[in-house]
């Protein structure tokens, strides 16, 4: 039995997220704490993170896989049940953050208090902005030396262009750091080293910060007046406006994501997280706040539904992670309709499987507790799924519904893995398995040519911690190759009217194929343009008059040439960009067969790539680096060398901040070099921008080490 009231009013889905080492998982460890769910703080730097608990995320200090809690807080008497959900800030595991965003109702993005808003801070707030979250910022680590409130309050404002409403402000910085001041209430809090911040004592604002809290709430309420008419009025007419308008003036600015209430602290010092925790249940929406979940109808996909939270509405689910347990897969489900009872069958739309819900838990990190039904709203993790993975919906059978998917990236980097004995070869293709079904970003393949299993992942880091987890936790023996580029093919120009041609003559029954294309270069903004499909970056339209093929073999000559494309013509690297157009034909009454329209859909377009003017493209990765004035010099001109192109730079204090695109081939190890030619003091993060076309001397390069 749950503890919680099924009031979803009393209810927050919350995550953290943020710029690595801004301190998220502090900040979540200590909210464990204050809500009594662990009795020792644990610490990243020392690697006893409750949240972490896998043995890489401790020894990096980083967090990798986002873990679901929920805990209780309460708050003028009333006990709230917080879900609080952690998300990696690491670049490799953006797949991580995107599937929190898309189950949360409201996060809170921390930023470091010397550094303000970094470059993955801005990633992760687009990514926020896109899933439509309501946020808090939270200014944290202000115990630093060289801690600044208001610089950092004033980089959210320059570089999110974020409406930042301050609601409270540090008292002292750095070593001096005391106290917070709420300037709602305008009231002091201090919270007592001895006890681990525990006990929170309640004050006067002390005078010498007197002037300054006014003049700060003196904007709180000229913003507070912005949200809500009624205090326009009496803003301007010197009213004295309360503190509960202010409040609710606020937490409607939030909800709506006019505004974004910005707080500060320590959680290392475990300083005003207890402040946090209210905010979270003050500003942040409950489930019943936010828009009714969109979908549509797996029968008509261009019919929209919607479906409101409310348990008495039919059943619909999103699975937002996977993880593989000892006694089977926890599926973690975001609840947004209806009801689950366990022991019951549910549909998954997606791929028409029945799924049995065996049983259900309110999760806590590693510990669980075992709930017979549970209402919309919640988030929970259930056993006894098969066919479920990330992103999917699942629903009530007789009333089916999609929800909107989430976007996963293409992998941008592979590398050969194989196995050491025949006992190893078993055991890695089924933990690929596992590992595919619990990160979505990452893929693996057979190469029949080499005899090879290939994987693919988001960067170097991301299939290093995928290697250590073959080798360390699930005990296979793998020999690795070196990481490679995941280049892909494009064409440069149109072929037009290109054949091609299948006959085979084996006595009996032969095989006839035959059809006419054009190949030409294409965009997913012409696929939407001309309401084609675009899946694999490939479209295909059918222009064939007089039936001079039958309809039934249409489709095999776009799965053909489909396959074709995904094999690669060139350098056996994916073709992408391709709009193929069915233009003529010809079939034979016995021969012709689905196999040899396929065969025929493949060789027209190998030979319409000849044709077409052949080049490859490069992952080109966004690259900020963070570099001491002194190394400036050396570190553009490594850049330079490296065939990369500097889009900005920016001067922060004694550190400049530089914006490059540079092509993945370039960024071995890339990190490793940029620590040793700065004395360890520059640091670099990237992402993912687009393909570029590589320089044609390259492109033979390529061409030839892959014959």
């Amino acid at each position: 039995m749950s503890m919680f009231s099924t009031d979803l009013r009393f209810c927050r889905n919350f995550g953290i997220c943020a710029h690595i080492d801004a301190g998220k998982t502090t900040v979540s460890e200590r909210i464990l704490f204050y809500t009594g769910k662990t009795y020792k703080l644990g610490e990243v730097h020392e690697g006893t993170a409750t949240m972490d608990f896998l043995q890489e995320e401790q020894e990096r200090g980083i967090t990798i896989q986002s873990a679901a809690t929920t805990c209780p807080w309460e708050k003028d008497g009333q006990v709230y049940k917080m879900n609080l959900i952690d998300t990696p800030g690491h670049v490799d595991f953006t797949i991580e953050v995107e599937r929190s965003l898309r189950v949360l109702d409201g996060a809170v993005a921390v930023f470091d208090g010397k550094e303000g808003v970094e470059a993955q801070s801005e990633t992760v707030w687009r990514q926020a902005d896109r899933y439509r979250v309501p946020r808090l910022c939270f200014i944290n680590k202000m115990d630093k030396v060289g801690a600044d409130f208001e610089f950092s309050f004033n980089s959210i404002l320059k570089r999110l262009g974020a409406n930042a409403v301050a609601i409270q402000l540090p008292i002292g910085r750095g070593n001096e750091l005391k106290g917070i001041i709420d300037l709602v209430r305008m009231r002091a809090f201090y919270f007592s080293a001895e006890d681990q911040g525990a006990k929170v004592t309640e004050t006067d604002v002390p005078d010498d910060l007197k002037d300054m809290a006014e003049i700060w709430r003196h904007t709180l309420i000229e913003k507070a007046a912005e949200m809500d008419d009624s205090l326009t009025e009496k803003f301007l007419n010197d009213e004295p406006i309360s503190e509960a308008e202010i409040k609710a003036a606020i937490r409607k600015g939030t909800v709506t994501r006019k505004c974004f209430p910005v707080l500060a602290g320590a959680a290392l010092r475990n300083v005003g997280v207890q402040l946090l925790l209210d905010a979270v249940v003050d500003y942040l929406p409950a489930p019943t706040e936010v828009e009714e979940v969109q979908g549509i109808d797996p029968k008509d996909k261009d019919k929209r539904l919607s479906r409101p939270h409310d348990s008495s509405a039919p059943f619909s689910a999103l699975v937002f992670k996977v993880v593989s347990d000892a006694h089977g897969d926890l599926t973690y489900l975001r609840i947004y309709s209806g009801k689950l009872t366990k022991g019951t069958r549910v549909l998954n739309p997606g791929n028409g499987k029945r799924e049995i819900c065996s049983r259900i838990f309110e999760m806590h990190a590693q510990h669980r507790n075992a709930l017979d039904e549970v209402g919309s709203g919640n988030i929970v993790a259930v056993v006894g799924m098969k066919d479920s993975m990330t992103g999917d919906t699942l629903c009530d059978p007789d009333n089916p519904i999609i929800l909107e998917r989430m976007t996963f990236p293409e992998p941008v980097i592979s590398m050969s893995i194989e196995p050491k004995t025949a006992d190893d070869k078993q055991k890695l293709s089924n933990a690929l398995g596992v590992i595919r079904r619990e990160d979505p970003s990452f893929r693996s393949h057979f190469d029949e040519e080499t005899g090879q299993t290939i994987i693919a992942g988001m960067g170097e880091l991301h299939l290093e911690i995928i290697k250590n987890k073959l080798v360390r936790d699930m005990k296979i023996n793998v020999d690795v190759g070196k990481p490679r580029v995941s280049y892909r093919e494009a064409i440069t120009k149109t072929a037009a009217n290109v054949r091609g041609k299948f006959v085979k003559q084996t006595g009996g029954r032969g095989q006839f194929g035959d059809c006419t294309i054009t190949l030409e270069p294409f965009t997913a903004a012409q696929a939407a343009e001309e309401g084609l499909d675009f899946s694999d970056n490939f479209a295909f339209d059918n222009k064939i008059s007089q039936g001079r093929i039958p309809k039934e073999f249409v489709p095999s000559v776009e799965y053909g040439a489909r396959q074709a494309a995904l094999s690669g013509v060139m350098a056996g690297y994916q073709l992408i960009n391709i709009k193929v157009t069915l233009v003529d034909g010809s079939y034979h009454p016995v021969d012709s067969s689905q196999v040899a329209f396929e065969q025929a859909g493949r060789l027209a377009l190998q030979e319409a790539c000849t044709k077409a003017g052949m080049t490859l493209l490069e992952p080109v990765m966004k690259v900020v680096i963070t570099v001491p004035d002194e190394y400036f010099g050396n570190v553009t001109g490594d850049v330079a060398s490296r065939r990369g192109m500097i889009v900005e730079t920016e001067e922060r204090g004694v550190v400049r901040l530089i914006t490059a695109e540079i092509p993945l081939s370039e960024l071995f190890g890339y990190t490793t070099t940029l620590r040793s030619m700065s004395q360890g003091r520059a640091s670099a993060s990237m992402e993912p921008l687009e393909y570029r076309p590589l320089p044609p001397n390259m492109a033979k390069e390529v061409v030839a080490a892959t014959a």
